[in-house]
């Protein structure tokens, strides 16, 4: 079905509404994150991590959308603040395996604590039945558009 059309693009603000929506959401995380020392970029890869048991560099890029240099960064400074280390695989030492440390463990254990308060403050002023629509709409966006991490997450369920 097609919502949109040239003429009336300029009145579309399903793209604007989303990105804000995201920076946002990345903004309360920030806020929530700052007592620790993490910026939401680092949570994300963090609670990834703990939550989905990811733990190779390709496979945070593939569920962040990032190149390899933006997470090479992003894992250089989580290992400086001692939160994970890289290890060579013993079955294949070209590939690399992330593992929380204890501090990143630790920390682990508090992101959904964190994570709650945050959604909270940003979905705080809908109802139940407006989040639940507005997730399942999230989804069929996605799934339409093909998304892998969003079909491999739903047909976990």
């Amino acid at each position: 079905m097609k919502h949109f059309h040239p003429d009336t693009f300029r009145n579309c603000t399903l793209g604007l509404l989303l990105g804000r929506a995201a920076l946002l959401k990345d903004r309360i995380i920030d806020t929530h994150m700052e007592p620790y020392g993490i910026t939401a970029a680092q949570f994300k890869v963090l609670i990834i991590m703990a939550q989905y048991a990811v733990d190779t560099p390709a496979e945070l890029c593939r569920h962040l959308s990032l190149d390899s240099g933006s997470m090479t960064r992003m894992l250089d400074r989580l290992e400086q603040k001692n939160l994970l280390i890289r290890q060579r695989s013993e079955a294949d030492r070209r590939q690399v395996r992330l593992v929380l440390t204890d501090d990143g463990l630790a920390l682990a254990d508090e992101l959904p604590i964190i994570g709650t308060n945050a959604m909270n403050q940003l979905a705080g002023e809908i109802s139940p039945q407006e989040l639940r629509t507005l997730e399942d709409i999230l989804k069929k966006i996605l799934l339409a558009a093909g998304d892998p991490i969003t079909i491999m997450r739903l047909g976990e369920k």
